[in-house]
């Protein structure tokens, strides 16, 4: 398996997608050594929700190797550390017509650590309810998703994301829907679960300003490349 260097390690990672010549991220090399608030950011089109996706392994690297705990993306085991994880995509709108609940919605961040078909115990009703409350939504938890308007939706995800505490958060954009105002409320209480809970959280944005002064490293990708690597705290370094 190699030497360990941390919680991810991304080292050489090139992705291309089906029916594409060129390599949508190309040479991306990093590892994250602990917990913390990493943020990921460039233009459109520079491989920011790519790489998202690869760390997660949505995405298989043709080239060099992603590992989480130590376990490499591609294995059959990763299936195991996938349930440590949680990830609200970009596009995680609802349309009008859906009518699952808020709270259904968020009781749907609890499947991977249940059976099929077990019911959700008082227990993690609370943990429904408490995750409402993290992200101020307590009052729409009985209105259906679908008649929200996207900022309430965006939180409604973030809730689900949370709401089993995992140990690895994949964000893709989760500031595109939320008001202004808000946005530094959000970047706020990210800081808080990462600290409290002892997290990793990738937060993909082409808006650093909701993390300035947050974030423990910033990383900066162009046309696919790794551009630019800022760390603030001793969280994140090139392995060797």
């Amino acid at each position: 398996m190699g030497t360990f260097r941390g919680v991810l390690e991304v080292n050489n990672v090139w992705v291309r997608y089906s029916g594409s010549g060129k390599p949508a991220i190309r040479g991306v090399t990093f590892a994250v050594k602990t917990h913390g608030l990493v943020l990921i950011t460039g233009p459109n089109g520079a491989g920011k929700t790519t790489l998202l996706e690869t760390c997660l392994g949505l995405l298989k690297p043709f080239k060099g190797y992603v590992r989480l705990l130590g376990v490499d993306t591609r294995s059959w085991t990763f299936t195991r550390i996938r349930r440590l994880c949680s990830y609200v995509p970009q596009d995680f709108m609802k349309p009008p017509h859906e009518s699952f609940t808020v709270r259904q919605v968020i009781a749907m961040g609890l499947a991977p650590s249940k059976y099929p078909f077990e019911p959700i115990s008082s227990n993690e009703l609370w943990m429904v309810e408490e995750a409402s409350k993290l992200l101020g939504i307590e009052d729409l938890l009985d209105k259906p998703i679908g008649k929200l308007s996207g900022g309430q939706q965006q939180r409604v995800f973030i809730a689900r994301a949370l709401v089993r505490r995992p140990k690895f958060l994949f964000l893709d954009e989760p500031f595109s829907s939320i008001d202004r105002e808000s946005r530094g409320w959000l970047a706020k209480l990210l800081r808080w679960y990462v600290d409290s809970a002892k997290a990793l959280a990738l937060v993909v944005s082409h808006d650093v300003s909701p993390l300035n002064g947050l974030a423990d490293a910033i990383i900066e990708l162009r046309d696919g490349v790794l551009s630019r690597v800022r760390c603030f705290r001793e969280c994140l370094s090139s392995p060797t």
